[in-house]
């Protein structure tokens, strides 16, 4: 099973807040929406992106569709999806800390 988390990280940083979006059930505007506002404007996923990384990550088992109103899809992550996500926080988690450590050492010895 881990081999099957780990060939999909690290996750970009769009797939990344797309994943962290569809922890609900969402349609594509609301997940465009939710990305913005989660990643505090830092991240736009538009259509043409978002439905190509929708695609991916249905064929690779990450995301369903849950349901499918007139045109609206909306998606939501399966149990494999949940890992990878949470494997991602992990190393992200990992990341900062060895990073605030590096940072506070570097504080210490001030500027040369």
């Amino acid at each position: 099973m881990a081999d099957r988390i780990a060939r999909h990280l690290p996750l970009t940083e769009p797939t990344y807040y797309i994943l962290l979006a569809l922890t609900e059930p969402l349609h594509g505007y609301a997940v465009m929406q939710k990305v913005e506002q989660l990643s505090h404007g830092a991240v736009i996923v538009g259509p043409g992106t978002l439905y190509g990384a929708f695609s991916t990550l249905e064929r690779d088992g990450l995301i369903v569709k849950v349901a499918e109103v007139e045109r609206r899809k909306s998606y939501a992550l399966t149990a494999l999806g949940r890992q990878v996500l949470l494997a991602q926080i992990g190393r992200l988690q990992v990341m900062v800390r060895r990073g605030g450590e590096v940072a506070a050492r570097l504080k210490a010895t001030g500027t040369r």
